[in-house]
């Protein structure tokens, strides 16, 4: 479980496939995290096979993050826990914010993901 423990990375995972895909981006999506953090914890998942990562331009350095190709098994669990989290609020009448989970979910039940 330490694969996805701790407070950030789950968040991360939610702000990538929302599409934040950049450094920049995904600090802007969570305002509360220090740039040290998130860079350690995007290392992180890059180290663990979770998230790729491509230099997409040198000059300027443009960094892109992605889900990595192999992880849907991933993606799909991330569904059925945003799946989750929307009947468990709505069962304790508990509101949540605007765009909190599951922004990516397709129609058809399949949740596709941006992969690299």
């Amino acid at each position: 479980m330490d694969l996805l423990g701790g407070k950030w990375k789950l968040r991360i995972l939610w702000h990538i496939l929302e599409g934040a895909t950049r450094f920049s981006s995904l600090r802007r999506a969570m305002p509360d995290i220090s740039e040290k953090m998130l860079a350690t914890q995007l290392n992180d998942l890059e180290a663990d096979g979770i998230l790729s990562r491509t230099i997409v331009s040198a000059k300027p350095l443009h960094i892109e993050y992605a889900l990595a190709p192999d992880q849907q098994e991933l993606c799909r669990a991330l569904a059925d826990l945003c799946e989750f989290s929307k009947n468990y609020a709505a069962k304790n009448n508990i509101a949540l914010p605007d765009g909190a989970c599951c922004p990516h979910e397709a129609p058809s039940g399949e949740t596709p993901v941006r992969v690299v």
